[in-house]
Order: C-alpha cells, then sequence, then structure tokens
C-alpha cells in the first residue's frame, strides 16, 4: 500500500482542549506533499476566549478570530480536506484529544478516523537529545519552518513520516506504525476505544 496520510495541526486559544483557534493540514500522496491548506477557527462557545500565554506561543489574537467561523461551521470543510485518510500529529494525543472535545463542545458527531503519532515515530526512528517538533523536523531534514504555526506544523509532521517510512522501508501507514511499535490509534465516537490510547507508554 502507498504511504498516503493527512498531516493535522491544532493551535488552542486557552488550556481547554476544545478551544481550536487554528488548524494546519498537509495531504501526502504515495510519499509526497499534493496538497495543504488552514484557516483559524472561533472556538466553540465557553471555551472560545484567548490567554495571552497561547498567544506567546502562537502569535494569534482575540481580534484575529473575532470574525473566524465556529469550529461547528468549518467541520465539514476539514473533513472533505481529510476524505478518510489516516492523520498523523506530532503528541497525537493532543491534536486527536483537540479534535474530539471540539466536536462534543460543538454537538457534531466526533469523526471515525485512525491516526500515527509522529512522536512515537521519531523516538523509534532517530537517536536524538529530544524529539520536540523542530529537533525531530531537523533530523528528517526539514528546518528553519515557523514553530506553532499549524500549517508549519502540519509540514514538519509530514517530513517526519516521509523520511521515517523510508528510514524503515515501509510503504504503508499501517507497517510504519507496527516497525515503530504499535497500531494505529482510533479516535471515534464515544465507545470507541483506540489501541494508542490506551498504551500511552508507548510514546515514551
Amino acid at each position: 500500500m502507498p504511504l498516503n496520510f493527512t498531516a493535522i495541526d491544532f493551535e488552542t486559544a486557552n488550556n481547554a482542549a476544545a478551544s481550536a483557534c487554528s488548524v494546519g493540514m498537509v495531504k501526502v500522496r504515495e510519499g509526497r506533499v499534493v496538497d495543504k491548506t488552514g484557516w483559524l477557527i472561533r472556538p466553540p462557545l465557553g471555551v472560545d476566549h484567548m490567554l495571552e500565554w497561547n498567544t506567546r506561543i502562537h502569535g494569534i489574537t482575540a481580534a484575529d478570530i473575532a470574525d473566524a467561523p465556529l469550529w461547528c461551521d468549518q467541520m465539514d470543510a476539514l473533513l472533505d480536506f481529510v476524505d478518510g485518510d489516516v492523520l498523523t500529529a506530532h503528541n497525537a494525543g493532543f491534536d486527536m484529544g483537540v479534535l474530539r472535545a471540539a466536536c462534543e463542545a460543538s454537538a457534531v458527531p466526533v469523526p471515525s478516523l485512525s491516526y500515527l503519532c509522529s512522536l512515537r515515530v521519531a523516538r523509534k526512528t532517530y537517536h536524538l537529545d529530544s524529539y520536540r517538533l523542530p529537533v525531530a523536523a531537523m533530523a528528517a531534514g526539514f528546518e528553519d519552518f515557523l514553530h506553532h504555526d499549524a500549517l508549519a506544523d502540519a509540514e514538519a509532521c509530514a517530513a517526519i513520516v516521509v523520511h521515517a517510512a523510508k528510514r524503515h522501508d515501509v510503504s504503508s501507514m499501517e507497517d510504519l506504525a507496527r516497525i515503530t511499535g504499535g497500531a494505529l490509534g482510533l479516535i471515534g465516537p464515544a465507545g470507541e476505544t483506540a489501541a494508542a490510547d490506551r498504551r500511552p507508554a508507548v510514546l515514551g
């Protein structure tokens, strides 16, 4: 099977997992980036306040998202871009948590999707002092990007997965998951369990 996936990254407005304020996505087909997109999000009501600390991290202000469409108005566009792909994110537990929490806070169905954590992949592929996204991306040959810009982070994540797959000589996300210590994770409606979610220690 070819290496096809969508890398995704969320930034949040505050400490609430549901407070997604931007998303970046990168589509990979047969190990090559073929499309990318990203946009601002007005978080669900009740968690839509912007903390100064978060603005310092990602640069997004309350004014930036004041007129952005709500999460519930953007889910169709997000899912259209993903188009059923396996997702990948760096520290995927965070991003999958944002996806689930924002859907639940917006009273929209949590999509059923599989995912692979590029942090876990990096830890099983490289020997580094740190596996933070900028360091792991550098090991994959992806340097000088704007960390905490959602689209740039998604591009870095995609680069890690593509490079790791080449190093391990695998051509599918399922094989990459297996050779780096586990199965693909699953996110879905309440009641669905994810293999990766049951084994957080795999990330270490």
